[in-house]
């Protein structure tokens, strides 16, 4: 803008009365302003330059003309790109930080310019509320499967990731392999190209918003097993690009999103907040639940930085409620508190269930009674031990992490304990049964109903029944 003339500050020989724009007119005189006031006065002066800009890619500066000539017509004003343009918009915050930097950054020369902007990318943000950015989704288990199909029910295009071939070939013959989705809905979603499916992992960088959804299971000597996620995050590091947004919604403990993954995806080349961008938000599925789908349920949002948040929660908030929170680390702890409050109070009943048992009292009829008062009491009921993919594993993620900072959580193991005895608890009460008919459990032949771990769901994970057939 100024001609091929760099140097600061200008000669007097400088061509300062032509300058090649209006643009840089008002740089110069930015420019010459601050070294007057220095260079005359000796008054040590700081020029400011903030900058708005918004257009097409390689000369936002045309935007302001563009639109005004299609006001001055009566036009509507162009969408550049549908959505898919840069802004480099200077806000007050901006401001305010800006000159804050500015009076703490000391060792001033006599005069000095500087020139503020955000340096946020609002492409992907405005693709998110456009509907134009494509989802990627890995895991199309009971977490991920339902969450694509939401994503594209709301108008994303959506792009599923998976190891197992024989999911991959069922979606794309419009088939559920998941008892409570029925298959018209894939089938649907598959006709109209509005889902993808694939087991080519290069293809994440079709994705503008990555999900991950992959198991983190314990290991057999209960500490967190992250194997599945950390080879997926090292597959989307050989294939990150710039402007893309990773999110976890796998259930691990505080601290992974930002120390297990963040020193993963990050480069030189690639810095979170600028390049890429990194949240947490906990998946919520509850298979079978008739009421409460991923359309209502409020999805939990932590970002690494405040502009990961932003996205992130733009994201969510198109598909239900997001809530935001402060952290990752929160939005991890949020999850885990929620499923270690329903194991403790799964075990409380549990081990009531076993006492009102020998008092001869029948605790269904209790629980019931106690619902009845309509504050501070939610009712859980006793079962044959705890299954599923969140409860029985998720609070011992959080109680190896205590470990961490010293700290033994005490409710968390004792409710394990509880939990983990109660198909013993049944084996014992059968026995007992067998015993008043003149019948031992060696040699009984035995009728077990309902291996998942809930009804009206397909899903046996970590179901209390096999504990009690083995």
């Amino acid at each position: 803008v100024y001609g091929g003339n760099d140097k600061l500050p200008f000669a007097e020989t400088d061509r300062v009365d032509h300058p090649v724009s209006l643009y840089a007119a008002t740089k110069k005189s930015n420019e010459l302003m601050a070294h007057s006031y220095s260079h005359l006065y000796g008054i040590q002066t700081v020029g400011l330059r903030f900058f708005t800009v918004y257009g097409p890619w390689g000369r936002p500066d045309m935007a302001m003309w563009i639109f005004a000539d299609r006001i001055s017509r009566g036009l509507a004003i162009p969408v550049f790109n549908h959505g898919m343009m840069q802004r480099d918009f200077t806000f007050i915050d901006d401001i305010v930080k800006g000159v804050q930097a500015v009076i703490e950054h000391g060792n001033l020369k006599n005069y000095e310019i500087f020139n503020l902007g955000n340096h946020r990318s609002e492409k992907l943000l405005e693709m998110i509320a456009q509907k134009t950015a494509r989802v990627g989704i890995i895991g199309l288990g009971y977490v991920g499967l339902p969450l694509a199909i939401h994503f594209g029910e709301k108008g994303f295009k959506v792009i599923g990731f998976d190891l197992d071939s024989r999911k991959i070939d069922k979606i794309l013959h419009g088939e559920s392999y998941i008892k409570h989705i029925p298959s018209d809905q894939i089938k649907k979603m598959i006709d109209t190209k509005q889902f993808d499916v694939t087991i080519d992992f290069s293809r994440l960088r079709e994705a503008d918003c990555i999900l991950i959804c992959v198991p983190t299971p314990l290991s057999d000597k209960m500490d967190p097993d992250l194997s599945f996620l950390l080879d997926t995050t090292e597959t989307i590091a050989k294939n990150l690009r710039r402007g893309q947004l990773i999110v976890l919604e796998s259930t691990t403990y505080p601290g992974t999103t930002e120390e297990m993954l963040l020193p993963r995806l990050s480069s030189q080349s690639m810095k979170v907040g600028q390049d890429f961008f990194l949240a947490f938000s906990p998946e919520r599925e509850d298979p079978g639940n008739k009421k409460f789908t991923a359309a209502n349920i409020p999805k939990v949002v932590g970002g690494v930085t405040s502009y990961c948040l932003e996205l992130a929660t733009a994201l969510y908030n198109s598909i239900t409620r997001s809530v935001p929170v402060s952290s990752t680390q929160a939005a991890e702890l949020t999850k885990l508190l929620e499923n270690t409050f329903r194991s403790v109070n799964i075990a409380l009943v549990n081990e009531l269930k076993i006492l009102a048992h020998k008092m001869g009292i029948d605790l269904f009829e209790v629980i019931d009674a106690a619902a009845t008062k309509p504050f501070g009491y939610t009712p859980f009921y006793p079962g044959p031990g705890l299954g599923g993919h969140c409860i029985p594993i998720d609070p011992f993620y959080l109680a190896w992490k205590a470990k961490e900072y010293d700290f033994s959580t005490r409710f968390i193991q004792l409710a394990g304990e509880i939990n983990v005895s109660m198909p013993y608890y049944v084996i014992e009460k059968t026995v007992e049964a067998l015993n008043k008919n003149k019948k031992s459990l060696n040699g009984s032949r035995m009728l077990i109903l309902g291996i998942a771990y809930k009804k009206d769901v397909d899903d046996d994970r970590e179901s209390p029944g096999y504990a009690i057939m083995k």
